[in-house]
């Protein structure tokens, strides 16, 4: 399919990768985005800043950047000189993020998503140029955070999409990934929607009619919880790093002993958290703490990880140990930097005692899904995993329990939710899936 002039955008803005979709006359295809040396619609939700006096040959001088992973490879060419920043879709509920110091500009989130979607855009091959007359974008069920601030996502939303020129409708991200998977079948099917991202995981329950219907997909019931692949990440980093770094510690204060407050470990193990704590404040911080500290070596190594600006590389070996936990009963743990090394086994058993807590609650919002679809689980014929997160075999192994393996159905993880967005912007009626 060949789409010169779409009627709809689908625009699925996620926490660790973006993917955008064209439709037009009933059917949809994905936008291939140039990455280096090669074009892939599957886009990394990143963001790098230098300054930039000559670091490129006409360039001029000033204030730089690029997304996706031209971003990774810019900051893993100038890591010290840059300010690399992912995962920042996390912060949109919350009240407590400003903005994001950036050298000596201060941008709130809106700006920062602008800027990645400019620089998306410029990534399609002018395949983005054509005005389209509605861009759809999914939204979580519930957003990221302890608490999250529906309001204010949606004004920040707002403020970051108005740009794009078009009618702008959110859409839950699983209804995306429904409407997706109905294009693949032909009969009719009452189907709960599992999609687990990197920040949050939303589940939808959705009844899908026969095609010609008047309406495919109706939803019937919804829920959803903060917690997907980057608390797992989480967990990793606060078993095998966190105790090098001072967690569990003490310092002294006014002749006391106490414990070190265990924010700084909550942000550091915090993708969209870590690239903040380099700050003037943040840093001056954690420098007097580790003057006081009965282990100073400890804070000193935290220190050198955020200010060498190592959290990437921190985290792309926890993404590895837990991609290799996905095929493999074990996996080896590997991080040098900033005079730390961090060497260790780690079994798939152990990891899943370690988010243990976090498939409970993933659980539970399961239940209430199903809960406000007035839908038992015995009423459900097929259960669409989606998402990257989904691979991850605890994950699996939840959904064969609950509903049996012969009723589960995959494809499309990192895609399926842009593809059923851009199919629902040729909806008559966006109204009856608006979010």
């Amino acid at each position: 399919m060949s789409i010169s002039s779409p009627t709809a955008i689908g625009l699925d803005f996620g926490t660790t990768n973006s993917v955008v979709a064209l439709s037009q006359d009933n059917a949809a295809e994905l936008v291939a985005l140039d990455v280096p040396d090669a074009r892939n619609p599957v886009f990394r939700s990143a963001l790098c800043f230098w300054e930039d006096d000559g670091r490129h040959p006409g360039v001029p001088s000033g204030l730089a950047a690029d997304a996706g992973p031209w971003a990774i490879r810019e900051y893993l060419e100038f890591p010290q000189d840059s300010r690399f920043l992912q995962s920042f879709k996390s912060v949109v509920a919350s009240a407590s993020f400003e903005f994001a110091n950036v050298f000596e500009r201060r941008l709130r989130f809106e700006e920062l998503g602008q800027l990645f979607l400019a620089k998306l855009a410029a990534r399609a091959g002018g395949a983005l140029d054509g005005q389209a007359a509605r861009v759809v974008v999914g939204r979580p069920v519930e957003f990221a955070g302890s608490r999250p601030n529906e309001t204010l996502a949606r004004t920040r939303y707002d403020a970051m999409f108005a740009g794009l020129g078009a009618e702008i409708h959110y859409v839950y991200e699983p209804i995306g990934a429904a409407f997706s998977y109905a294009s693949r079948i032909s009969d009719p099917a009452t189907i709960l929607v599992a999609d687990f991202g990197g920040g949050t995981s939303d589940f939808s329950v959705v009844h899908i009619a026969a095609p010609g219907a008047a309406r495919r997909c109706t939803p019937l019931g919804a829920a959803g919880v903060g917690i997907a692949g980057d608390r797992f990440d989480y967990r990793i980093v606060d078993h095998l790093v966190m105790p090098l770094l001072g967690k569990g510690g003490s310092y002294r204060s006014m002749g006391k002993v106490l414990d070190i407050p265990g924010g700084y470990f909550n942000d550091f193990s915090d993708w969209s958290q870590l690239a903040l704590m380099r700050n003037r404040r943040t840093l001056a911080e954690l420098d007097k703490l580790r003057r006081n500290a009965v282990e100073p070596d400890a804070i000193t190594r935290m220190i050198a990880v955020i200010e060498q600006e190592l959290g990437y590389q921190l985290y792309d070996a926890v993404g590895q140990v837990k991609r290799a936990l996905s095929s493999s009963e074990d996996a080896h743990f590997h991080f040098a930097g900033a005079g730390l090394t961090v060497e260790a086994d780690v079994t798939r058993a152990e990891f899943e005692t370690w988010i243990a807590p976090d498939i409970a609650r993933i659980g539970d919002a399961v239940d209430r899904a199903l809960a406000t679809a007035a839908t038992p689980a015995s009423a459900i014929d097929r259960v669409f995993l989606t998402g990257g997160t989904s691979l991850t075999p605890r994950i699996r192994r939840l959904f064969d329990e609950r509903f049996g393996e012969e009723r589960i159905a995959t494809g499309g993880e990192l895609t399926s939710i842009a593809h059923g967005l851009a199919l629902i912007g040729q909806q008559d009626d966006l109204a009856a899936w608006a979010a």
